[in-house]
């Protein structure tokens, strides 16, 4: 949280000020009140106009800085949310790739959202509440020492107490907080969870099993937010009792003071608001202090923000020269030994195919050429460097993925090829000739600026599957790696792609195949079969 405060300082002091302004203006309007009260004790006519007038004039410059300390802080506040969702993606981008999807999709989206809001309500509205309030009792302290010292004194009993108290919580709704971030995060993947099994529930008739479900998700997330938020009631009335009883004690000093005629008469008409102002800011600074407490496990999740990061693209990684080489690799998952024993060599500008049965290694050895998975033994080199000694970034400079699964963003077609860079018209008409996609925009309605729908729901498997391959080679790496990546395609499209990849000198190709035919076998400069570890005896 500090790292924000300090991040964002400019804006804060800005907001800080025109809300310490605004307070100032109120004990004023205080003061000027006492003298509008003691005028009309006196039965002084013109002074109790002249008083009234003042009053009024303060009171619409009090209501105009409040109006512009909403304003700012709602500036600041949408700063800092923005900062900390950054942040947050950074972290993501931080994570390994194992790392990355070791956690749901649904847990994430709940750190972004939920979470964000979370810290905006338990941290930054009572931190802007704080300042206000430290300057309010600031500003009721100096007006109340202009009456009388013991008056002051009173207040300062009032602050030490207030302090104090909060104290005793601070951990136990540190606790409650870690809780609720929790079960919302856990609650938020089963959510989803639910959600995408809604079809398999209602196929079978399982109506109440969804609202059963659904309504145990509802509560566990409800749950800790209301253990939260009765704990946070509890102590706030428990600080509460100690507030009223210090007013009361206040009045009483201010009482006494004006029957002795140490402060003027009209000082009864708002002593007590300035004490009040006292002990109700501490009261309330002690129910933020909880408050900030239980925000801290919403802070968790931050592992980098943007001044920490490291540049993973800082040093370029020049394209390979000679060959990719593997030597005596092992690889296990979850126990189970994937790849063991593993030596091949990817010559620069080869054409190579991995066969062999489901799980034999072919995704998984796609994974570790583009560094995603660092945990294995053996040695994997591009040209003679390590390839541990690159980052995945500077892997996947060199290098494209077409994986069996597609993904495209719910944006246009055109925006899933360029993924936000800039290509001349030359190089589109390439991309979508070599991809075999042009002939499906024509029957599109916006051609390249037809929207494919959340996750490419608009589009066939094939169409998909052409985008992604257009998206590979428009980005011109040296090197692509095609798991199962014209599987959808028909015989025609995929030998039109296939073709224009093969045909390409300057292409390294690494394509993963279940199934290849003596001919297609022959057009490859190598193919392994990985469940025989060795060149495949039809290879060329």
């Amino acid at each position: 949280m500090n790292y924000y405060i300090k991040k964002h300082w400019k804006k804060i002091a800005l907001t800080s000020t025109f809300g310490l302004l605004g307070e100032g203006t109120y004990v004023i309007l205080q003061l000027i009140l006492m003298q509008t009260f003691n005028a009309a004790i006196n039965l002084d006519f013109r002074g109790f106009l002249l008083w009234t007038a003042a009053e009024v004039v303060g009171y619409m410059i009090y209501l105009t800085l409040a109006a512009v300390e909403g304003i700012m802080e709602a500036r600041t506040v949408r700063a800092m949310n923005n900062q900390v969702r950054h942040d947050l993606y950074l972290s993501l981008l931080d994570k390994t790739h194992t790392a990355y999807h070791s956690q749901d999709t649904g847990e994430y989206i709940s750190w972004l959202t939920t979470n964000v809001k979370q810290i905006e309500h338990l941290a930054w509205a009572p931190f802007f509440s704080c300042v206000q309030k430290i300057g309010l009792i600031v500003w009721c302290i100096l007006a109340l020492i202009s009456l009388h010292w013991l008056m002051l004194a009173a207040g300062l009993i009032s602050a030490a107490v207030m302090l104090i108290v909060p104290k005793l919580f601070q951990k136990r709704m540190e606790r409650l907080g870690d809780a609720c971030a929790s079960a919302e995060a856990e609650g938020v993947s089963r959510l989803k969870d639910l959600l995408s099994g809604f079809d398999v529930l209602r196929t079978f008739g399982l109506a109440d099993h969804f609202l059963d479900q659904g309504d145990a998700v509802s509560d566990q997330i409800e749950k800790p937010n209301c253990r939260r938020s009765s704990t946070q009631s509890s102590l706030s009335c428990f600080t509460g009792f100690f507030s009223v009883s210090l007013q009361i004690f206040q009045e009483v000093v201010t009482v006494a003071l004006a029957f002795q005629g140490k402060i003027i008469l009209g000082a009864m008409a708002s002593a007590s608001n300035l004490t009040a102002g006292i002990v109700n800011g501490l009261c309330t600074i002690a129910n933020h202090r909880m408050s900030l407490s239980s925000a801290k496990p919403y802070f968790k999740n931050i592992t980098v923000h943007a001044g920490e990061a490291r540049d993973k693209d800082s040093e370029d990684t020049a394209p390979i020269s000679d060959a990719i080489t593997i030597e005596n690799l092992d690889f296990q998952y979850s126990g189970r030994t994937i790849l063991q024993s593993l030596s091949l060599q990817f010559k620069k500008g080869g054409k190579y195919a991995l066969i062999g049965p489901s799980g034999c290694g072919k995704s998984t050895l796609l994974k570790l050429l583009l560094g995603w998975l660092p945990d294995y033994s053996g040695v994997i080199r591009f040209d003679d460097k390590d390839a541990k000694d690159f980052t995945p970034e500077q892997l996947q400079q060199q290098m494209s993925y077409i994986e069996q699964n597609v993904f495209l963003f719910n944006s246009t077609i055109r925006d899933n090829i360029t993924l936000g860079g800039t290509f001349d018209d030359e190089q589109m008409e390439k991309a979508l000739r070599d991809s075999a996609l042009a002939g499906d925009l024509a029957s599109m309605p916006d051609g390249l600026d037809t929207i494919v729908g959340e996750e490419g729901s608009s589009l066939s498997g094939g169409q998909k599957q052409r985008v992604a391959i257009a998206r590979a080679l428009i980005h011109d790496r040296s090197i692509l790696l095609v798991d199962e990546g014209t599987s959808a395609l028909d015989q025609k499209n995929a030998d039109i792609v296939e073709k224009s990849l093969l045909a390409n000198p300057e292409l390294t190709l690494i394509l993963v195949s279940h199934h290849l035919t003596l001919e297609r076998k022959e057009q490859f400069t190598q193919v392994y079969d990985l469940q025989l570890a060795a060149p495949h005896p039809q290879s060329a």
